[in-house]
């Protein structure tokens, strides 16, 4: 009898070798996962500063004869602003946040461009390489 008890219980080498293949693959698996959720975030926020806060912003431009200034910000687009002459919005549900929790940046009129530059700081909070922004491909 002692010996059908042994046959259906694990060793301890047999539980250690299963945790240290667990642990091996977790290792591998892991650190793709985590690189992806950056690239999801970078996408998001690609996709807010060129199609949903410039459409946004292109439909305060049609009521207002003109975009929201720097000193309105995107605020305007939740806000009527003193200087909104036919304020129709909100043109936004929410204030525009990137996927990091930051502020999006608007300045009007742009640096990079005539009308209005609009973008993201990115994961890093400050301008660098990693930022999102309208005028790039």
């Amino acid at each position: 009898m002692a010996r059908n008890v042994r046959k259906k219980c694990f060793t301890l080498v047999e539980l250690l070798l299963v945790v240290i293949i667990m642990g091996v693959l977790a290792a591998m698996v892991i650190p793709r996962l985590t690189g992806r959720s950056q690239e999801a975030r970078r996408g998001v926020a690609i996709a807010d500063v060129k199609i949903n806060i410039p459409t946004a912003l292109k439909l305060y431009e049609l009521d207002n004869g003109a975009f929201p200034s720097t000193e309105e910000g995107l605020d305007a687009l939740m806000n009527e602003v003193p200087s909104a002459k036919r304020w129709k919005g909100p043109y936004v549900e929410k204030k525009p946040i990137d996927p990091w929790g930051n502020s999006y940046q608007y300045r009007c009129p742009g640096t990079h461009r005539v009308d209005y530059d609009l973008y993201s700081l990115g994961r890093d909070g400050v301008e660098s390489s990693d930022d999102a922004a309208n005028w790039q491909d």
